[in-house]
């Protein structure tokens, strides 16, 4: 049996957005205190016993965030092809913290984008 270890750190980051083409009150400008939830899985422990270290996880999530973090979204670049949406927030979000944390001993298993204390959206890449 395969061995997992997950590990997830959280953040916050505070940012405005419309969503275009929605029908309701979310079309007009309004922001939102963000929470994100990034978790790394990994199956073997380093020499000290780690995945990888927290720190190491919540540095690079800290480096992709400060772009968005007390901004319009809708300004981005990639917001400026795709709606700003909580579901395209977290894809963008995995994406980016892919790119800087996959490696052979742990990877990005999923993110959870918070926009309020009620709602949130969930995102992984599965192979099945």
């Amino acid at each position: 049996m395969k061995k997992n270890f997950i590990l997830t750190t959280q953040l916050d980051f505070a940012a405005a957005h419309r969503l275009i083409g929605y029908e309701g009150d979310c079309a007009k400008l309004h922001g939102h205190n963000w929470k994100i939830e990034v978790s790394v899985i990994g199956h073997t422990l380093n020499d000290i016993g780690m995945v990888i270290d927290f720190k190491q996880v919540k540095q690079h999530a800290k480096d992709v965030v400060a772009e968005l973090d007390h901004s319009y979204l809708n300004d981005h670049p990639h917001f400026q092809r795709t709606n700003p949406t909580a579901e395209n927030i977290a894809h963008y979000l995995y994406n980016e913290l892919a790119k800087r944390l996959d490696q052979d001993a742990f990877k990005m298993h999923q993110i959870r984008v918070w926009e309020n204390d009620r709602n949130y959206v969930t995102y992984s890449e599965t192979d099945h």
